[in-house]
Order: structure tokens, then C-alpha cells, then sequence
């Protein structure tokens, strides 16, 4: 879907999901996809505290402006970004974590699009964050915002399925030629990390620590259930308690075969 709406220009897209559910790593692949017939501008740090939008927009995309106004500075942005289309080139300015955005900084962010002039676009935004940033999209005062959203598409967590291929597919690019984690046992891991990918990783690689420290050359699901018990002080990764049932219907299977009752 970025993909698409770089190729489409759409003027905004914008993707969501929840915490480690992998939208900043999505950026990262598209910014090597993305060819020389583009100026990519990327901002990180979206909270009021590291200072207002129009500095961050100077910052990312390299423009020096000597104003000390924000009108002069948007006059110096505007001259850069008409520069570049000149040159056949467009403005991509990507934003992660834009959920931190407050409804004033989004409001400047559609004005900055008023460059764009019916089909000739000369700046694409593209922004990433948690679904709380989706609540903001639709409060009224953004409503013409959210109109100019071209592409837009939610991240949701793994499945069961996805999980397990998942897992096999993070041991095999790492130079893993057999299978490690048992099926039961990526049953397990899914149960704890209800499918977030960053929770996936962090408790695989713990599972492979302890399964080394115990001499073991597999991860079965009471490697699993040995970490996670010492976990349960710290609660470092813990279900989000919201009711889901493949992870319900996975925590039976498992009651089933091994007697034993996941949180």
C-alpha cells in the first residue's frame, strides 16, 4: 500500500498499527525501494517538546532558511519544494509516530499539501502511528484531513499460522537449516505476544537463551513456560488482556495436550 501510494501520488497515506507491529520496519523497506526521482525528508521525533513542525520539515529534508519567522521559513520551503518538481522531482516527507501530532500540527501539515495544485503533486506525506492517531484523523476539526487521505491501511497483529511462519522465517535468514522452535511451542509464543511481532522477537530470543543455558539444541513449550514463570515478576511482556479468540481457541489446544493453562 506505501508502494502504491508513492506510484498512485497520493497526496497522503497513512498506516497504522500497535506498538511493534512493525510500521517503522515497513518505512525502512520502503526507503530502499524508493528511486533518485524523489527527495525523501524523514522525522522521528514528533513530540512538542523537540520544537515546532516547520523546523522539523527544514531539518528532514536538508533546507537551509535563515528566517527567524515562520512565515519566511514557509516561504523557503515552499521555493524548495517547487524547485525539485522543477528538476522532475518529488517531495516525499515521511512522518513516524505521527499519533504524538497534535491536532494543530496536523492542520499544519495539510496546509503544507496546499502546494499541491490539482493534479500536479509536488509533495507526498506519508505518515505511521499508533491507532490513537486514527481517533485524531477523525475528530471533526481534521475532517479535511482525512479527505485527502489516498491510501490508508492498519497493521493487525499475526495470526496463529502467521506466527509460526513467522518464527521460521526470522531462524532461516539468520543460517537455521532445521527447526528449532516446536510447534507447540511457537503455539506458546504466539499465546504470550498475541502476535506482535517485536514481543515475538524479544521472547524467541530469550527462549534460545535459556534453551542454551539448559544444554538444549530445541525449544519446546516448557522452555517457554520456564521463561515466561520467571517473567511473571517483571511482566516485561504480557498479554494485552483484550479478548481474542484464535489466541483462545489456541490456549484450549494447548490445555488439551499438555494440560496446562496459559494466562
Amino acid at each position: 500500500m506505501l508502494e502504491y501510494g508513492l506510484v498512485s501520488h497520493a497526496g497522503f497515506s497513512v498506516v497504522t498499527g500497535e506498538i511493534g507491529a512493525g510500521k517503522t520496519t515497513l518505512i525502512r523497506a520502503l526507503l530502499k525501494k524508493i528511486d533518485s526521482g524523489c527527495v525523501i525528508g524523514l522525522i522521528n521525533n514528533t513530540h512538542e517538546s523537540f520544537g515546532d513542525l516547520m523546523g522539523w520539515v527544514l531539518d528532514a529534508l536538508d533546507i537551509d532558511s535563515a528566517a527567524t519567522d515562520n512565515a519566511g521559513r514557509y516561504r523557503d520551503y515552499i521555493n524548495f519544494v517547487i524547485e525539485q518538481h522543477a528538476q522532475g522531482r518529488r517531495v516525499v516527507l515521511i512522518i513516524d509516530e505521527a499519533q504524538n501530532l497534535s491536532v494543530k500540527a496536523l492542520e499544519e501539515l495539510r496546509l503544507l499539501s496546499n502546494v499541491n495544485i490539482d493534479s500536479d503533486i509536488f509533495l507526498q506525506l506519508i505518515l505511521t502511528g499508533q491507532p490513537e492517531l486514527i481517533d485524531k484523523l477523525n475528530l471533526p476539526e481534521l475532517k479535511q484531513f482525512a479527505q485527502r487521505i489516498g491510501v490508508e491501511f492498519h497493521l493487525n497483529a499475526l495470526d496463529h499460522e502467521q506466527t509460526q511462519h513467522y518464527i521460521a522465517h526470522r531462524l532461516k535468514m539468520a543460517g537455521v537449516n532445521t527447526s528449532i522452535f516446536t510447534d507447540n511451542a511457537c503455539s506458546a509464543v504466539y499465546c504470550y505476544t498475541e502476535g506482535i511481532p517485536r514481543r515475538i522477537n524479544n521472547l524467541c530470543d530469550f527462549a534460545m537463551v535459556y534453551a542454551f543455558a539448559d544444554g538444549k539444541k530445541n525449544i519446546d513449550i516448557e522452555t517457554i513456560l520456564d521463561l515466561m514463570k520467571d517473567k511473571q515478576s517483571s511482566r516485561i511482556i504480557q498479554p494485552s488482556g483484550d479478548s481474542n479468540p484464535q489466541v483462545d481457541a489456541v490456549k484450549e489446544m494447548l490445555k488439551g495436550k499438555h494440560d496446562i493453562v496459559l494466562p
